[in-house]
């Protein structure tokens, strides 16, 4: 065999050194990444934590929600990422709109049979919305649908469900329908973790269930409409069905 043949084959088949340094740079990517979302993750939900301990005045009830967007918008913008879309076009506002639809028909008679079995067993409607002193019940409901629903779908779903879609897509972890569960379950975990942080109690974990539905829908629509929608819906619901059967 032809010495200098065989090491030119033996070439093309080495990796060249723009592929190493590009893989190089894609890993520091992706720890930079997944390091950014840890870190502000748990920046927000203690900064919130410490807020809802009595930190602040009860005067400052928008504190909590512009700390999520905050954190949010901030990192993205340095790092000049782009953002998933709030969901204004028309095409967009329709799909949302008729799964959003779907959606609830399904949820909320399914939230309402639950509701009535837990009583009709004489048991307690678990995570009970409690009112802000001195606010009424219509100013709590405006407070989760404009405020509540907008800045956590903003963050969980827009931020880090996002951006662990991101991070799972560029290493090819699996089909494209395992990557997308994978980033619902994982930004439905860190929902739940954050419930139970912030409220100081176990039951919280059962946000779990609503976030899966709202990843969901983020992956369905690539929109946050329908997820800030949904979530102020559903709590607007539950509301309504806690003061019915209490």
């Amino acid at each position: 065999m032809d010495y200098l043949s065989s090491r030119a084959n033996n070439a093309e088949l080495m990796p060249t050194i723009e592929t190493v340094q590009f893989f190089g740079r894609l890993k520091q990517l992706h720890i930079s990444l997944l390091t950014e979302v840890v870190l502000v993750t748990i920046a927000a939900i203690w900064a919130i934590r410490v807020l809802d301990s009595g930190f602040l005045s009860g005067d400052a009830w928008f504190v909590a929600p512009g700390i999520l967007v905050a954190a949010a918008i901030i990192p993205t913008a340095i790092k000049r990422r782009k953002f998933d879309d709030i969901g204004f076009n028309v095409e967009q506002i329709r799909n949302s709109l008729v799964l959003l639809g779907w959606t609830c028909l399904i949820v909320f008679p399914t939230m309402l049979s639950g509701c009535w079995l837990l009583k009709s067993y004489g048991l307690d409607l678990p995570l009970r919305p409690i009112l802000p002193e001195g606010q009424n019940w219509i100013c709590w409901l405006i407070y989760q649908f404009m405020y509540v629903a907008v800045a956590e779908e903003v963050f969980f779903r827009g931020y880090v469900q996002g951006n662990i879609l991101k991070l799972i897509s560029t290493v090819k972890l699996g089909h494209d329908r395992l990557q997308q569960w994978l980033s619902i379950t994982l930004s439905a975990a860190c929902f739940a973790a954050a419930h139970i942080i912030v409220q100081g109690q176990i039951i919280s974990a059962l946000t779990f269930l609503p976030g899966l539905i709202l990843g969901w829908l983020f992956i369905r629509t690539r929109s946050l409409l329908a997820p800030i929608l949904f979530h102020g819906l559903a709590n607007i619901c539950y509301f309504l069905l806690f003061a019915a059967f209490v």
